[in-house]
């Protein structure tokens, strides 16, 4: 079976995210498109439940069929899929294309809409003035539910076809960061997607321990309940991070209905967390430490110092907690204040920084890791853009 999946805005991430998902060692698959990753498996995966767990992906669906990129071949695959779907009602349906060769969706569209029409099907072809439709748009038409968005994938020389099975949940998601009764956006706030592709990078198991030695508001602890983990840990130097995490988990729970797993909380200096935690116990470390002001000027050069020396210190006192093998995933800034970017150079001791990519995709071109095979994550308008390191004591 091939499934297809949209990527997020950084590709390489969500690439990355996927392959520890499905394993760095086992993973199947091509990029088709800058875009768009192919997934060859022999199983059925479960779409609804997978999606609400990957932070880097859009859209999932499957690949019915393949044609040669003429219309007729295309129109008569498309109309096809189209017929097979149970209607009730109005029938909606949308296209979307994803390939750096042109193609023209209308003329395809239009044969679709005829077609249903012969065979006495009310449709309702749901445009966008991009080529594809938006998880937006997929999911207020009811796509996915009670119509059809057809897919179609430029690969090579051929066009694949496809529907989208689920879109990326961006309620919940929105509800999750901005509802939250506890936020710190003086300090900045890591979003609920970029904590849950940082955990699935780990590849901890849910029977593991993490701990997050900055959490924050708990942000990473909180996406981490909603991800089936138990033993969880949180320490922030700040007792109002402490506070707005304790506020925050509670809210996590009495919204979601989880039940209360082993959670504990301590107000301390990620520098000195081996005074609370035994040595060699924990498993994963996921953490956003202090990224430096956010706002106003700022002076790099005395800000970077400072940091690199803090996480020093700090992964010094994470290899104390870690087992043998253990891994964090921790965020470095970037500072994109002037014409060049800057990161920092922590002394990382005893760790080795991890390649995140599978050997198999490494050669592509749209995959872009730094020189030291870490991931910058940002948008264009921040001053401080994010460096996501995978480390293995």
């Amino acid at each position: 079976m091939q499934y297809f999946f949209i990527l997020g805005n950084n590709p390489t991430l969500s690439l990355t995210e996927l392959s520890a998902v499905f394993g760095f060692d086992k993973i199947q698959g091509y990029l088709a498109a800058p875009e768009v990753f192919i997934l060859e498996t022999g199983q059925e995966i479960n779409p609804a439940e997978l999606i609400k767990k990957l932070g880097g992906t859009i859209k999932i669906g499957l690949i019915t069929d393949k044609a040669n990129p003429d219309n007729q071949a295309i129109i008569s695959q498309a109309c096809d899929l189209a017929g097979k779907q149970e209607k009730a009602g109005k029938f909606k349906f949308g296209l979307s294309y994803y390939g750096g060769k042109k193609l023209n969706l209308k003329p395809i569209g239009m044969e679709i809409k005829k077609y249903l029409k012969e065979k006495a099907v009310s449709c309702r072809w749901v445009v966008s003035k991009e080529k594809t439709l938006s998880s937006v748009v997929v999911e207020q038409n009811k796509l996915t539910s009670k119509g059809i968005e057809i897919v179609l994938i430029q690969d090579d020389n051929k066009i694949l076809i496809g529907k989208t099975l689920v879109v990326q949940p961006f309620k919940e998601l929105s509800f999750r960061d901005y509802g939250r009764p506890a936020r710190d956006d003086e300090s900045g706030m890591l979003p609920p997607k970029l904590a849950q592709i940082m955990i699935n990078l780990s590849q901890a198991k849910t029977e593991d321990t993490i701990i997050d030695p900055s959490c924050g508001s708990g942000t990473i602890l909180t996406e981490a309940m909603l991800m089936g983990y138990k033993n969880l840990i949180g320490s922030d130097i700040s007792k109002k991070a402490i506070e707005d995490t304790e506020k925050n988990v509670k809210w996590i729970i009495e919204n979601w209905k989880l039940k209360i797993g082993n959670l504990k909380l301590y107000q301390l200096d990620a520098q000195k967390i081996s005074q609370e935690i035994k040595p060699d116990s924990i498993n994963y470390i996921i953490t956003e430490p202090y990224l430096g002001p956010q706002r106003g000027k700022i002076d790099i050069k005395k800000i970077a110092q400072e940091l690199k020396q803090l996480y020093t210190k700090s992964l010094k006192e994470f290899s104390k907690i870690l087992k043998p093998k253990g891994r964090i995933v921790m965020v470095w800034p970037v500072f994109r204040i002037s014409r060049n970017a800057q990161r920092i150079t922590p002394d990382i001791g005893g760790f080795k920084i991890i390649n995140p990519i599978p050997k198999n995709l490494r050669e592509n071109e749209i995959i872009k890791l730094t020189d030291r095979n870490t991931i910058i994550y940002g948008r264009e308008q921040q001053k401080v853009w994010r460096e996501i390191v995978i480390l293995e004591k």
